[in-house]
């Protein structure tokens, strides 16, 4: 084993240069993180905006709205479209992220970014902006255990109280490859491992699932746009590592 002091420098060499890659990050992202799969440090950069307390949405009165147990096919089309979401970001179409967004946070993070014509603009420099910077995408995937809740209160046909919506809380991996230099010194690539989650959401009877990246989002956030969701909502962990 190293000396404690050994460790304690390679520990701290570690942590510095995580954080000089997030603060690299951080200088164009405009303090943005939307919604979309650079997750948590590219992904989340271009399609996101950096999570704000949002405006709450009311919950239904006390009348009982009637819960479906899901069936496997929910969370296994979930999973799928996640996927296929990550696999047009990592082959470099990063629109993806924006046509795909959940409409409902794409307005929210229009309207914090001045238009969604600002958004779209901030987003079409993406590609150019990682290139530059030597930043690749590595991977994207599911990895986990989903959860499955439902959403969005409405009357059913027959005039019963019932959630219309999915909402499926998807974990993630992916890995990006950046160019770190440091001064005095070359230039070495470092690959950096996220663990992070995408919300999916969709109609019930429907596979066409929209998306809201987990970096920076809050419970509170998605309780602002779903009401009905619990209180003591758990939220899958966002992190980050080196890989060596």
């Amino acid at each position: 084993m190293f000396p404690e002091s050994s460790f304690t420098r390679a520990h701290a060499s570690g942590q510095r240069l995580l954080d000089a890659a997030a603060l690299r990050v951080h200088r164009w992202r405009v303090r943005t993180v939307c919604s979309g799969i650079l997750v948590g440090l590219w992904w989340s950069t271009a399609t996101g905006l950096m999570a704000q307390p949002a405006a709450a949405t009311a919950a239904p009165s006390e009348a009982v709205v009637q819960a479906e147990r899901p069936g496997p096919e929910v969370a296994a089309s979930a999973l799928a479209a996640v996927a296929k979401l990550g696999e047009e970001v990592v082959q470099g179409r990063y629109l993806a992220a924006l046509e795909r967004m959940n409409p409902q946070w794409k307005e929210r993070t229009a309207a914090r970014m001045g238009g969604m014509k600002a958004l779209e603009t901030q987003l079409a420099g993406v590609a150019e902006e990682m290139v530059r910077q030597g930043v690749r995408m590595l991977s994207f995937k599911p990895q986990g255990e989903p959860r499955v809740l439902e959403v969005s209160p409405g009357t059913s046909r027959g005039g019963n109280l019932v959630y219309t919506k999915w909402l499926v809380l998807v974990p993630t991996v992916s890995r990006v490859r950046l160019l770190q230099q440091s001064e005095g010194q070359a230039a070495r690539q470092v690959t950096i491992e996220s663990t992070g989650y995408q919300v999916a959401i969709a109609d019930k009877g429907a596979a066409d699932w929209t998306f809201i990246d987990g970096a920076g989002l809050t419970a509170a956030d998605l309780r602002g746009l779903f009401g009905t969701l619990p209180a003591e909502l758990a939220l899958p962990p966002v992190l980050k590592r080196i890989i060596p």
